[in-house]
């Protein structure tokens, strides 16, 4: 104990499981040592009071129950019993998993529990909403509407690792079919919903079906911006937002020889990357100057095209494409290229269509309060469709990050609860390329000083974006441990300047 120090953390085993013993203070935890969402070793983490934080995508977890606080972890940890002799500790049994808690006793004085709860979107929001109502011990009907084909399944990796060919459409699904049967959780494929009935607290699907609700948290995400582009059949075009999406681009891609790419955001670069590790020629094709410019600044966007061109992807900047005739792309300075896959990765807007057919408020996004509820009265909003008023920037702001979306999710949940809990996670996201892992936490969208700590040449370095002394958003590389420490120092920062 005494050779331990705070926050420290060593591995160990038990019954031949790999665990970590965690002091906090002068209490020892023994937990689980890797992440449940993506196996990362929790031992590189972040230990937070009596909390142990991911340092691959921020989860983080209860080391007294382990139970997962925040996403993207939608599991618990396993936990032991430690007892403590003198300086010395010993694992006893293993503790029984968290059960679901009541919310009552922790809502407002005077708020219904809704009888039913309408989920519309079957994505990252919606899944962690709807499992958070049954953690919370909500016992009411839970329908969730989701317009794709397939249940929730893990979204980034439909351009990374899914589409790249290292991870098996087994690995996608976030929870098995018979999750839901035992959550009771009614989950509606193929369910496109046309229009939100007010006074009568209904939705109505395309089909004719009706679904009363209680609450209602819209959680539709967004939708891929379309070009027009003369010469083709849209059929030609592939995009990017659906699993369905990704296997029809791998279906493509196994015949394919040269694919080209249109648009440099996050999404395109990271197709790209998982297109070179089959073995396809790739051209980008970019109407910005450098990649990720607007984002992350130029120093950042040069690296990030320069890993690219190390693995052989060829760059157009400036460009746009005029015209695609079969295989031939002519793009607007008339330069021909060959390509027998496209894939159109120009970037995303919200899908905000029911919303406004509902006559709810609309600006950028579905505008929410801090609680995440639109000026309707039990009707929420969570995810890529949500403009909420973000403490951290000052701004109302809406961001395409999965686990915000999640995060939000789970706020909104237990808000329809009464427990009015206010929206105020740190927006983080994480893009990788190749063997190069960008880890970005706050919003910046716009700064007046980039500082740079560490070599980015190397990529292995933090990215600091201020305005006006201000620290608005930290991007690392390699640096894991810090972007956590960055988290936690806009969290605790209560809209204050940042430290250097």
């Amino acid at each position: 104990m005494r050779d331990l120090p705070d926050g420290g953390m060593i591995p160990a085993q038990v019954d031949s499981q790999d665990v970590i013993l965690v002091r906090s203070g002068n209490h020892l935890f023994v937990v689980g040592a890797r992440c449940p969402h993506d196996r990362a070793q929790l031992s590189e983490g972040l230990v937070v009071g009596e909390s142990l934080r991911c340092p691959m995508h921020h989860a983080c977890f209860d080391l007294r129950t382990g139970e997962a606080l925040r996403a993207p972890a939608l599991d618990a940890i396993p936990c032991w019993r430690v007892e403590r002799v003198g300086d010395q500790a010993f694992v006893r049994e293993r503790l029984p998993e968290p059960t679901p808690r009541s919310a009552a006793s922790r809502r407002l004085p005077g708020v219904p529990i809704p009888a039913s709860v309408v989920i519309v979107g079957g994505g990252a929001a919606g899944l962690a909403a709807a499992q958070m109502l049954r953690r919370e011990g909500y016992a009411g009907r839970v329908t969730m509407l989701s317009a794709d084909d397939s249940p929730p399944y893990d979204r980034p990796n439909l351009s990374k690792d899914f589409l790249a060919g290292s991870a098996p459409a087994d690995w996608m699904p976030l929870r098995l079919p018979k999750f839901y049967a035992k959550s009771e959780i009614k989950l509606v494929l193929n369910a496109s919903v046309c229009s939100i009935d007010r006074q009568k607290k209904q939705v109505l699907l395309e089909d004719g079906r009706r679904f009363g609700f209680g609450a209602l948290l819209l959680a539709t995400g967004a939708e891929p911006v379309q070009l027009g582009i003369a010469g083709t059949e849209r059929a030609h075009l592939h995009y990017l937002r659906t699993f369905a999406d990704s296997k029809a681009i791998i279906a493509k891609a196994a015949k394919a020889k040269s694919a080209l790419v249109v648009g440099a955001s996050f999404i395109a670069l990271e197709v790209a990357a998982s297109l070179r590790a089959r073995g396809i020629d790739v051209h980008v094709i970019g109407q910005e100057a450098t990649p990720l410019e607007r984002i992350l600044g130029a120093e950042v966007g040069h690296f990030i095209q320069g890993v690219h061109e190390s693995k052989g992807v060829r760059f157009h900047l400036g460009r746009t494409v005029r015209r695609i005739d079969g295989k031939r792309v002519t793009l607007d300075d008339g330069e021909s290229l060959e390509a027998d896959l496209v894939v159109l990765g120009v970037g995303v807007r919200p899908a905000i269509s029911l919303a406004q057919q509902a006559g709810l408020l609309v600006d950028r996004g579905i505008v929410v309060d801090a609680y995440l509820e639109t000026n309707e009265p039990g009707i929420y909003a969570a995810g890529d469709v949500a403009r909420w008023p973000d403490p951290h920037s000052g701004e109302r702001i809406r961001v395409e990050h999965w686990v915000l979306a999640q995060r939000q999710g789970q706020t909104a949940a237990r808000n329809i609860l009464g427990l009015r809990e206010r929206f105020e996670a740190v927006p983080f996201f994480w893009s990788q390329h190749y063997d190069v892992a960008i880890n970005c936490i706050g919003h910046a969208q716009r700064w007046d000083r980039v500082e740079i700590e560490g070599t980015l040449a190397r990529g292995e370095c933090v990215v600091t974006y201020k305005n006006a002394g201000r620290t608005l958003a930290v991007a690392t590389i390699s640096r894991d441990l810090q972007s956590l420490r960055a988290e936690l120092a806009f969290e605790q920062s209560e809209n204050a300047v940042l430290a250097s």
